[in-house]
This record gives structure tokens, sequence and C-alpha cells, in this order.
């Protein structure tokens, strides 16, 4: 059995979400893969919190370059999440010939070209499945299976806490305020929403989606973008009259004009594969001229369904070493 060794940059949700996604589907994995994973370096400050994992405390580092700079280790996870020390701490570990996993949408969607340019410099693999839709394998999917279409049109419910607000305020007749405030007692929004309910997030996504799917690269803040602090109950019930839920919606299409992109709460008809996308649920809606319509659905977010995404990106990688 080939035996592959991991360095993790950060333990947090999502960083706790894959090392207990990998212990307890390591019989799993070594049967249908044949591979050892083994995280043996983890980046972390906080190393006495309880994460409900049970860690060596001897992995733990906050030196970086004790990852770097370690031959044992070929694969490095990046889950610290913001741009930088991110960006940088990416960069360095390609640049000592390791590949990398990340989960960072404001990173890629920021440095894209820097990343990427990096990974094909140092003949290693730079994979970022879970940047976009959690744990829905929708980058494999446009880059690998996929691969054979022109894309004309995507349009996509890349947020979870948008889409839950929202469904809510549908199905149960209730304000946005009160319905957010909810979302941050459950923990499906941040204290300060900002970058969830302004639509900031989706445009994270929406510029990664762009550079994949049409090979265009749009910066997140030159996406034309409008949140939902100013959906009401009426607005709600006005689309319901109409047959239609409203979304917040990223679209992308190829038009005479060029490629439009935007994203904005939307009127969408019931019978449209998006209508039934509801609470912390994510989809995409592609148009390909060989596959024809095609509609992913799957958890955006969440440590265990993100760990799924990241898990899939170290294996493919891992069978390459």
């Amino acid at each position: 059995m080939k035996t592959v060794n991991i360095g993790l940059l950060g333990l947090g949700n999502i960083g706790t979400g894959t090392y207990k996604a990998l212990e307890m589907n390591r019989a799993r994995i070594e049967a249908v893969t044949g591979l050892d994973l083994r995280i043996t370096r983890i980046l972390e400050v906080d190393v006495t919190r309880d994460r409900g994992i049970a860690v060596d405390p001897a992995k733990f580092t906050q030196d970086p370059s004790a990852i770097f700079g370690d031959p044992s280790i070929s694969i490095v996870i990046e889950l610290l999440g913001g741009v930088e020390p991110a960006t940088s701490f990416m960069v360095d570990a390609m640049n000592a010939g390791k590949s990398v996993v990340t989960a960072n949408k404001a990173a890629l969607a920021e440095n894209y070209e820097i990343l990427t340019e990096t990974a094909a410099k140092n003949g290693v693999s730079l994979r970022f499945e879970a940047s976009v839709g959690g744990g829905i394998p929708l980058i494999a999917a446009i880059t690998e299976s996929l691969a054979a279409n022109e894309f004309t049109e995507l349009q996509g419910i890349l947020n979870g806490t948008t889409n839950y607000i929202l469904t809510k305020m549908a199905t149960e007749g209730r304000d946005y305020a009160d319905v957010l405030a909810e979302a941050q007692a459950k923990g499906f929004a941040e204290a300060d929403p900002t970058a969830d309910v302004e639509g900031h997030d989706v445009a994270n996504k929406l510029s990664i989606l762009l550079s994949l799917v049409f090979d265009v690269r749009v910066k997140p803040q030159d996406i034309p973008t409008t949140g939902i602090t100013d959906i009401t109950k009426g607005d709600i019930a006005e689309a319901a009259s109409q047959g239609c839920v409203i979304k917040l919606v990223a679209n992308a299409a190829r038009t005479p004009d060029g490629l439009l992109y935007f994203i904005q709460p939307t009127w969408v008809n019931l019978d449209h594969p998006l209508a039934s996308v509801n609470n912390e649920f994510n989809a995409l809606f592609l148009k390909g001229n060989a596959v024809d319509d095609l509609t992913m659905i799957g958890k955006g977010a969440g440590p265990l369904p993100t760990a799924s995404a990241v898990l899939g990106d170290v294996i493919t990688i891992a069978k390459g070493v």
C-alpha cells in the first residue's frame, strides 16, 4: 500500500471535518484506492481547543516551513481561508514541489493566475473542488467529465446562507431580519453576514466558474452583484403569485454581444430545476452543446460535505504521486 504524507494548513471547522472524515472513512479509502493517507503535520496556533477528534500534539507546528521544507510531505491542504497569508503559503508549498488542495474561494478568485501559473511552473497539481459548491463535484465535472462541451449558459445557487433565508421567507412568510437572526443562531450565518447576504461570497465563486466554464478571468469585484438585503415578504408574495420563487442566482451566458455575467435576486419559474433547491443546498445549472441541460445539487457547505470534496482532490493527486 502506498503511503502519502500530507501537511494541513488550518484546523478550524473545515480542517477538523477533513481530519475527521479521513479517519472515519480510512478503511474504505484504503480498500478502494490502495492509499494510506497520513496527515503528518498541521499548521495551527490553537492547539488546545477541543475539536472532538484525537490529534497527536507532535503533529502541530506554528512554522509553515516545517511543512514546506519536509521532503516526506507531497501534498499540502490549505484550509486557512482569506486571501493572505493563504495565497503566499500555497505559492511557497508549490515552489517547494508540493501539490496543493484548497477550499479557499477568496484566494483563488483574487489570485487565480498566480496560483495556476505557479502550479504549472513547478509541475505540481492545484485542485480546488471544495471552493465552489461544497460537497458537489462541480469542478471535476466541468474540467473532466464535461470537457468535451462548449458551454453557453450557467445559473447557480451558490450560497447556503442566502438560500436558507429566502427559503424560510417563502415557506413561512417571515421577514428577512427575523430569518437572518435565526440563521445566525443556528450557525448558518456569520455574526457579520455581509459577505453572504450582499453576494460577495457568490461573486468569488462565479469568478472561479467563469475561468473554468468560459475561460474568462473576471475579478469578483468586477461582477455586477446585488444581494438579498432589500427582499421583502411582499416581493416573495408577488413572485409566488406569478408561479415563481426568488433565489439569489449567479448568471453567465454567451450572447451576440459577448459574455454576460451578473448576480442578483431572480424570479425562478417553479418548473426550473433551481426552484426546488432549498435551505442550505446549492446547485449549478449548465447548458452545454453536447450534454444539453444539466443540474447538480448538493450540500454547498459544512465541514463534512466540504471535507468530502477536499479528500476527493487529495486522492486524485495521491494516485499520481
